[in-house]
């Protein structure tokens, strides 16, 4: 298997005015793109070259010492950003529906307080990384992760990620990473995450 960039299903400018055209077009094309070559290149001839990269990302410990980083690097952006592109969409936003609010509400107290405490999360989130939602043992959880690790080599489920790389926002937001948090509500893609919330009770 060669890793491919996915297609997004929106035009780079249809985020906007949340997020930009220019940071969209860059982040997809670029960056992403990068972290697939190099993912390809570090499992070429391999066992892994084959593997989907949520199963390479669950196995980690089994990949060699001298590609390890490189998977869990590249391997975690290429998974992180297909996920990321469809968490968002246009003319999406407001709040999640059906079990998924409903588990919201119970473990957090409300729509309001699980905004804060995801935003917090991934604001506090120091240089680099993920905030995220998932599913832990049956259970909903926000947490963090650095640079490019997914929660899904810890064996939890992702339900929503927020990308907090100065790329995600920079050209827009410059430094202020909150602004860049309180715009992105308005694009999040809750049929998606209910979806991934879904399958994760399977």
């Amino acid at each position: 298997m060669v890793f491919e960039l996915p297609k997004l299903q929106y035009a780079y400018n249809a985020l906007d005015p949340y997020i930009d055209e220019m940071t969209m077009t860059i982040h997809h094309s670029k960056h992403h793109q990068a972290y697939i070559d190099n993912l390809n290149k570090a499992v070429a001839g391999t066992q892994f070259e084959s593997m989907a990269v949520e199963e390479l990302l669950k196995k980690l410990d089994a990949v060699p010492d001298g590609i390890r980083t490189a998977v869990r690097n590249h391997g975690g952006g290429h998974y992180n950003h297909s996920l990321f592109w469809k968490m968002m969409a246009p003319g999406a936003g407001g709040e999640p529906s059906g079990e998924l609010a409903g588990a919201i509400n119970e473990k957090f107290g409300g729509f309001e307080k699980f905004k804060e405490q995801f935003t917090a999360a991934a604001l506090g989130r120091f240089g680099s990384g993920w905030g995220w939602l998932v599913e832990d043992r049956g259970a909903l959880e926000i947490c963090s992760t650095p640079n490019q690790d997914s929660p899904v080599s810890e064996g939890k489920k992702v339900i929503l990620g927020n990308d907090v790389w100065e790329h995600s926002y920079y050209l827009r937001y410059m430094n202020r990473r909150a602004d860049y948090l309180k715009a992105w509500w308005n694009v999040v893609n809750w049929k998606f995450a209910e979806g991934l919330f879904t399958a994760a009770q399977g």
